[in-house]
C-alpha cells in the first residue's frame, strides 16, 4: 500500500469529474450573499431549464408536502426560502455527477444511496426535534445526504483495497474508515473533502464531511451540524438501513448526545417517521435517473 500514489490517484479521478455547472456555482455564490432576493436566485436558475425542472419537480414532491401545485420558481423560492432552493440545486447536481452505475465497483449503489438518504433524512428529523431555525433544516439533509461522497473514488479508483477494507471491517468488527487507512492509507472522509473542496462546499458541509467520524475534531460553529450527522449516520448503519459498507460503526461519542440533548432511545422513537420520510425522500434519487 502506498498511500501517497492511491492518494494521487484518486485526486485525479476527482480532476475527471465534471465540474459543478456554472449555474449551480453562481447559484452557491449569490445565495451566500445576505441581501440576495428570491427575484436574484429566478433570474441565474431560470438560465438552466433541467435544473429549474427538477427543482420544480422536486418542490412539488411529497418529500416537501407543498399543498398546492407550485408552478412559478420565484413563489417557490420564497415558499421554501433561497437557502433550501440553493441545497436542492447543489444536491441534484452532486448526485448527478456521482449518481452512474460505474462508479459503483464494489459498494451497491443502491444500498449506499439507501442509506446516504436516510442519514440526511434522519439529521433533519433530529434538528427538528432540536427546534433548530426552520429555514436552515435543509442544510442537515444535504450535509447527511453527502457524509460518504468520499466512498465512490475510492470503490472506483482503487477498488481491490477498498473491498480488502470492508472485508476486514467484517472480520475484525471494526469501523470501515479505520481498515481504509491500513488498506488504502487515508479515509473516505480525506477523499470526500477533496471533492466538496473541489466543488466548493460550504465550510459547515465539508466539516460534516471531514469529522462524522470524529465529530469531536470539527469547528466549533459546526459542532451541531457534524455532531447531528454523526449520531444520525451511527443509527443508520447500526440499524442496517441501506448499505455504507461498514457493518461495525464507531459509537458517537457522549459528548456530541450530550450536545444535541438527545439518546439512544429517543432516535428509536423516530424510527416509523424515519421509515416514511424515507419514502418520500427516494425523488432526490429518481430525479437523476432522468
Amino acid at each position: 500500500m502506498n498511500a501517497e500514489e492511491n492518494l494521487a490517484k484518486v485526486s485525479a479521478y476527482i480532476s475527471r469529474i465534471p465540474a459543478l455547472p456554472v449555474t449551480v456555482s453562481k447559484i452557491l455564490e449569490i445565495a451566500n450573499n445576505p441581501a440576495t432576493s428570491p427575484v436574484d436566485l429566478n433570474k441565474v436558475i431560470s438560465l438552466d431549464p433541467v435544473l429549474m425542472a427538477r427543482v420544480l419537480k422536486l418542490i412539488n414532491s411529497a418529500y416537501y408536502g407543498v399543498t398546492n401545485q407550485v408552478t412559478s420558481l420565484v413563489r417557490a423560492i420564497i415558499m421554501l426560502g433561497i437557502n433550501t432552493v440553493k441545497n436542492l440545486a447543489l444536491s441534484t447536481a452532486v448526485l448527478g455527477n456521482l449518481s452512474k452505475t460505474e462508479n459503483f465497483q464494489a459498494l451497491n449503489m443502491n444500498g449506499f444511496w439507501r442509506h446516504s438518504l436516510s442519514v440526511g433524512v434522519l439529521s433533519k428529523l433530529i434538528a427538528r426535534t432540536r427546534k433548530i431555525d426552520p429555514k436552515i433544516l435543509e442544510e442537515y439533509f444535504i450535509a447527511g445526504l453527502l457524509h460518504d461522497i468520499g466512498k465512490i473514488p475510492l470503490n472506483n479508483t482503487l477498488t481491490q483495497e477498498f473491498i480488502q477494507a470492508m472485508s476486514q471491517a467484517d472480520r475484525d468488527h471494526i469501523p470501515l474508515y479505520r481498515a481504509e487507512e491500513e488498506y488504502v492509507g487515508f479515509d473516505h472522509c480525506r477523499a470526500g473533502f477533496i471533492i466538496g473542496s473541489a466543488w466548493k462546499f460550504g465550510a459547515e458541509i465539508l466539516d460534516v464531511i471531514k469529522c462524522h467520524h470524529t465529530p469531536e475534531t470539527c469547528a466549533e460553529e459546526n459542532a451541531s451540524l457534524v455532531y447531528t450527522v454523526a449520531a444520525a449516520n451511527f443509527y443508520v448503519n447500526s440499524s442496517g438501513i441501506g448499505f455504507s459498507g461498514s457493518r461495525y460503526p464507531e459509537k458517537v461519542p457522549a459528548k456530541a448526545l450530550d450536545y444535541l440533548g438527545i439518546s439512544w432511545d429517543s432516535l428509536d422513537t423516530m424510527h416509523a417517521d424515519l421509515m416514511q420520510e424515507i419514502e418520500k425522500a427516494k425523488i432526490f434519487l429518481k430525479i437523476n435517473e432522468e
